[in-house]
């Protein structure tokens, strides 16, 4: 008897000696609800997910979430109607789109991440008393019709009393994540660029940024986390999870230096050093890009609709208790 006792003790020894020394992960020893999160991209814009990643806040709250990139909201959409996600990262605009079209299966929004647009206005040369009517009689290498940065930068322009179609020529030819290049080989006057880009043309000297369409839109959803109403019918609980891991990323975000951030979030951006990633932390905590609060605001979803109206793209606005869910968030908070 006394050695088995012996035995156990040794073992229970060498299970809490490994926990410490990092040889097997608390996790190991839990049972993780898999949670696949599709992200129409992968970009520091999104930095209160990657230290909920990073820190373990989803762990911490029994999930085992897969972050996959699906380069478009189009791609999101069918990753959550295929349940080959169960959760989505986009914008908003998509389930609007969905909705109206009749989807079967609603995607609701449950949580909003960012509310301001992400994307910059870079010159060839600095302009520090930069005017939007400076674009008129010029090209601007411009997003595809139908997408929250173009149709962002055209509400700009048109708030301003510029018309997009007469009064300046926008270059929507280019694919997104290729203009960054096209604009240093010389072409356009004027660009859109998201980060990393923004940053890398002024690192480069082949670009300054000269206007935030984040600052200049005002506050838009430009990015909120959503799932199909028959799985969060049957998942409530993991949704509060997920959002509660989140709105703890939001927390740290807001409360430690862009320095502290970057350094959490660097592993997620391995091809970009430190430096840059403080850079663009910085440039988007200075515009009060992320919500302090995950709750999805009827007042953002109405400037939304405004958005798409302006750009023709609505066909009829949607009520917002249609598709926007607020409780997860709330309880959250």
């Amino acid at each position: 008897m006394k050695k088995r006792l012996s035995v156990l003790f040794l073992t229970t020894s060498l299970l809490l000696s490994s926990l410490i020394s990092g040889n097997v992960s608390a996790s190991d020893s839990v049972d993780l609800t898999a949670v696949t999160l599709s992200e129409v991209a992968h970009s520091i814009f999104y930095a209160p997910q990657y230290v909920a990643y990073e820190q373990e806040y989803f762990i911490d709250e029994g999930l085992d979430v897969t972050i996959t990139t699906a380069f478009g909201a189009d791609k999101v959409m069918a990753a959550l109607l295929s349940d080959s996600a169960e959760i989505g990262l986009m914008g908003c605009e998509s389930t609007i789109y969905a909705y109206n079209e009749g989807a079967a299966d609603t995607v609701l929004n449950f949580a909003q991440l960012t509310q301001r647009a992400g994307n910059f206005l870079i010159a060839r040369e600095p302009m520090p008393d930069f005017k939007w009517s400076d674009l008129k009689g010029h090209t601007v290498l411009g997003g595809r019709k139908g997408g929250m940065p173009e149709m962002v930068f055209e509400y700009i322009l048109k708030n301003n009393d510029i018309d997009p179609a007469t009064d300046l020529t926008i270059d929507q030819s280019i694919d997104f994540g290729s203009t960054g290049a096209a604009f240093t080989s010389g072409l356009g006057d004027f660009t859109v660029e998201f980060e990393p880009s923004a940053t890398a043309l002024e690192k480069e000297g082949a670009g300054y940024v000269v206007a935030s369409l984040g600052m200049d839109s005002g506050y838009v959803p430009y990015t909120s986390y959503c799932c199909k109403s028959s799985y969060l019918s049957a998942h409530s609980d993991v949704i509060q999870k997920f959002t509660n891991a989140l709105q703890r990323g939001v927390d740290y975000v807001l409360t430690h230096t862009p320095e502290e951030t970057a350094s959490v979030i660097a592993p997620q951006f391995a091809e970009t050093d430190l430096d840059t990633v403080t850079t663009i932390v910085k440039r988007y905590y200075d515009q009060d890009t992320w919500k302090p609060s995950l709750i999805f605001d009827q007042d953002h979803f109405t400037t939304l609709q405004d958005i798409l109206e302006s750009a023709d793209e609505l066909t009829n606005r949607v009520p917002y208790e249609e598709l926007i869910i607020t409780d997860y968030a709330d309880q959250a908070s």
